[in-house]
């Protein structure tokens, strides 16, 4: 969650109580269907999360799951986290008097249409993370080694790769490998005895 604000359901929240009320009011004039994930509000469209509404301890806000691509003409949204999230767009409120139905139904609908011609945000693939060269040159000597790791899984080979390149001593990076060999001849990822 955004800044270690505890979120609060509409259903527990005793912090804008009316305020939520009256945005799940303008909500319902729409076409979305109202349902709880994650303990909160999601108004889905075609079974797809459009928008959810939330409430915290100092604001209460609606999420827009593909906000990114909204015109926000009135510059209300926010990213809340830039770090990490991509699609998700924020519309904080902190009083009743910021609420404005005209432009938050705009805002919705645009949301439904961009739900309804697919502008929904992908989420890009991760590029492999490069093997490290003391890797490679056990594969060049043992090609079942090399076999074996490409028969793991791509989490499992960057557990591996990371957990060998992260070490900062040559001999500590020496030592990690000839720990991991056995685990990937057999097919075991790093950590999943821990699992």
């Amino acid at each position: 969650m955004t800044e270690g604000h505890k979120i609060s359901t509409l259903a527990n929240s005793t912090n804008f109580q009316e305020e939520l009320e009256w945005l799940k009011s303008i909500i319902r004039k729409t076409v979305l269907k109202e349902t709880i994930k994650w303990g909160t509000e999601v108004y889905t469209h075609n079974g797809k999360n459009v928008l959810g509404l939330v409430a915290f301890k100092n604001f209460f806000s609606l999420w827009f799951y593909n906000g990114v691509f909204l015109e926000d003409k009135h510059k209300v949204l926010i990213n809340a986290n830039e770090e990490k999230t991509k699609a998700l767009r924020q519309w904080r409120f902190t009083s009743k008097e910021e609420i404005k139905e005209d432009l938050i139904l705009q805002y919705v609908n645009e949301a439904i249409q961009n739900e309804e011609v697919g502008k929904i945000w992908k989420p890009q693939k991760s590029k492999a993370p490069e093997i490290p060269s003391l890797l490679k040159a056990a594969f060049d000597k043992d090609k079942k080694l090399k076999s074996a790791f490409e028969k793991l899984s791509p989490y499992k080979q960057k557990e591996f790769i990371e957990h060998i390149s992260s070490a900062k001593r040559d001999a500590t990076k020496q030592c990690r490998l000839e720990k991991a060999v056995p685990m990937i001849l057999k097919g075991v990822g790093l950590h999943d005895k821990y699992r």
